[in-house]
């Protein structure tokens, strides 16, 4: 009986919360699982357990090893476990005990609170999900059912990329590496990189022992295991300790202990518990590493590690004041900055440099004060409704992003002409939720360009710059807007301007007080023969307080005055509808020589805000030149496969 605790209503006890669309083998389960509390399910329950070892993850029957690879760097990290797992939390023995707990996750920039009631999924009384060693420890469970509450089921939780639980677990960065990539020539510097599989030319063995022991790694199979097919083709593990040993004929070696989230060794290779490896070493070195092996725990070494993965994905290292320390040089990363933005398709959703629109995509200013070490990411929102129809899409939830970045004498530059350049450094298109550039820059001003593969995906995105030097990030005021074609002088004219309730705050053209907004006028004096105007209207308000904003263009009849027309009488010859809610709308058109004016409005009447227009006219310039190519594809990783095993071995 619950007796007054508290009962989570967002996240009820019911198929509601386990399911999202039967599409898993979870769906097994409809009708068989029962709710339970701890104190239900065992005598005296903890959050965890007094031995340490018995605190790490075991898997139950949902694919989520890449959450619970997440979990055991939680372990290794005090001060991430306290941001995770707040403080001072009532527990089951307490007085005051309300059957609720609270945890902490960072989602898309902020990190936030997602409070769930300790009602657990079981099967017979035994949890059905992921647990701890201890059966009496709960932290795994509870923390598990609060991600599957973010996420909206448990059943969202199967398969997934253990970079994004890194991610969401820390408010850091994290990296996959392919174990199986061409290796990069020894001449190539990271600014030449534009495509590789470990995305800025590092590998594994390139990191030092001690970031390896301070970074969170996890190693994942891809292929599945010979001889077994019906188990699946992923699985993440996650690396717990490097260490060099001294075999007794003087060569060297780098083991790997790694840990299986199933429970069980899952290896039979020279360095098995009774491998032929452990002969090789004096026999009170070899005894004291096996003895450091917890349930679920082997070493391998590192020829074996590389042969037997195809993946590791390795989290950046986070100081206990939350500063990222660098992967590549170990120092700390004490500068950082993040900006939020969107793709809006006809406005903003450019493409990639294939297209001409390419210009069109968000733009932001670096600005680095000092040489320095610079961790550039974008960071995509999940996608909360399907693809366009007829739009490739190789995975569910996310669009192929890129990031490019071009550097600039100063501030006043030639837009087109940047752009028509190769970047200084990049990652291209890929199917992955952030992308992630690294590099060294000199002080100066740098153009920064997130971009989709397509032309047209919408989306919303996070910029974040860590850095070693002090550095600025902004958004770049648009003074040469975008364009398809070609060459041409452009002449650019900012207005200011305001909707005040009571006054000029008509709304849309649905309203009979449209015309009450303001009349900014627009004078058309080429007419090249093609697009000649674009007219671009921004809100000067936060992203969470958009108003829907949108314009019409109307044609001033020839001897007539803009400021005596009637809207309401009049066809706009133009219009920028439906009104969005974004930071800026536009549009690109031709226009006929003559006198014009724009209304630009909320949609609904009496909002008030400061906004700016933007009258743009143009000749043609020149289309870049440029081909790029998607990069890898995402790989989700499941849970449901084994380790390859060496030929004619069991477990």
């Amino acid at each position: 009986m619950d007796h007054g605790l508290f009962v989570d209503p967002d996240f009820p006890a019911d198929d509601s919360s386990l399911f999202c669309d039967y599409t898993t083998p979870l769906s097994s389960l409809l009708g068989d699982v029962s709710w339970l509390r701890p104190q239900e399910i065992c005598e005296h329950p903890q959050l965890f357990p007094d031995d340490p070892v018995e605190a790490h993850p075991k898997q139950g029957i949902l694919g989520d090893c890449w959450l619970l690879c997440a979990c055991s760097m939680l372990l290794k990290n005090q001060h991430l476990l306290n941001k995770v797992f707040p403080h001072k939390q009532i527990l089951w023995d307490d007085n005051g005990y309300s059957g609720d707990f609270r945890f902490r996750f960072w989602q898309n920039g902020h990190w936030i609170e997602v409070r769930v009631d300790d009602r657990l999924p079981c099967i017979k009384d035994t949890l059905c999900f992921s647990r701890c060693q201890s059966p009496r420890a709960f932290w795994v469970a509870l923390l598990e059912k609060a991600y599957a509450k973010l996420h909206g089921s448990y059943e969202r939780l199967w398969a997934g990329q253990v970079c994004e639980a890194m991610v969401g677990m820390s408010g850091a960065i994290a990296v996959r590496w392919s174990l199986k990539g061409v290796k990069l020539p020894q001449h190539q510097s990271n600014s030449q990189i534009q495509d590789v599989p470990n995305g800025n030319g590092m590998n594994l063995s390139q990191l030092s022992l001690e970031l390896k022991e301070q970074c969170a790694i996890s190693c994942c199979v891809h292929s599945a295991p010979t001889g077994v097919p019906e188990l699946g083709q992923f699985h993440a593990m996650s690396v717990m300790e490097w260490t060099n040993v001294t075999t007794t004929t003087g060569e060297q070696v780098q083991l790997i202990r790694i840990r299986n989230p199933w429970g069980r060794k899952s290896w039979s290779g020279a360095w098995k518990e009774s491998g032929s490896g452990w002969t090789s070493l004096e026999p009170s070195c070899a005894q004291s590493l096996l003895g450091r092996t917890a349930v679920g725990e082997f070493w391998m070494d590192e020829a074996e590690f590389q042969q037997e993965f195809d993946e590791v994905t390795v989290g950046y290292p986070v100081s206990d004041s939350g500063h990222l320390q660098s992967i590549y040089t170990g120092s700390f990363l004490t500068h950082s900055h993040q900006i939020g933005g969107r793709w809006v398709k006809g406005h903003s959703s450019g493409g990639c440099r294939n297209n001409s629109t390419f210009s069109s995509n968000p733009k932001y200013w670096l600005k680095v004060c000092e040489k320095g070490e610079v961790l550039l990411s974008l960071l995509q929102y999940a996608l909360t409704e399907p693809p366009a129809e007829g739009s490739v899409q190789q995975h569910p939830h996310l669009q192929a992003i890129a990031l490019h970045v071009w550097k600039v004498e100063k501030k006043h530059f030639n837009l087109m002409q940047t752009l028509n350049k190769p970047p200084l450094v990049s990652h291209t298109h890929a199917y992955d939720r952030e992308v992630v550039v690294h590099t060294q820059l000199s002080p100066g001003f740098y153009l920064l360009v997130p971009s989709t593969f397509l032309q047209g995906a919408e989306g919303r995105f996070l910029l974040r710059v860590n850095s070693s030097c002090p550095t600025s990030l902004s958004v770049m005021n648009l003074t040469n807007p975008p364009q398809q074609c070609s060459e041409g002088e452009w002449e650019t004219i900012s207005s200011h301007g305001c909707w005040t309730v009571g006054l000029n705050a008509g709304g849309g053209r649905n309203f009979p007080t449209h015309g009450q907004n303001p009349h900014m006028p627009l004078s058309v004096t080429y007419d090249p023969g093609g697009n000649n105007v674009r007219v671009t209207l921004r809100q000067n308000r936060l992203e969470d307080a958009l108003h829907a904003i949108g314009f019409h263009i109307y044609k001033v009849p020839d001897g007539g005055s803009h400021s005596l027309l009637t809207p309401g009488a009049m066809s706009p010859v133009v219009s920028c509808i439906p009104h969005a809610h974004s930071q800026e709308v536009s549009v690109f058109c031709r226009l006929q020589k003559g006198e014009y004016f724009v209304i630009p409005s909320t949609y609904q009447p009496e909002l008030s805000a400061q906004f700016t227009l933007t009258l743009s006219l143009r000749m043609h310039r020149k289309s870049m030149q440029c081909h790029e190519h998607l990069g890898r594809a995402v790989q989700e990783v499941s849970c449901i496969s084994v380790m390859r095993r060496k030929s004619g071995q069991g477990d």
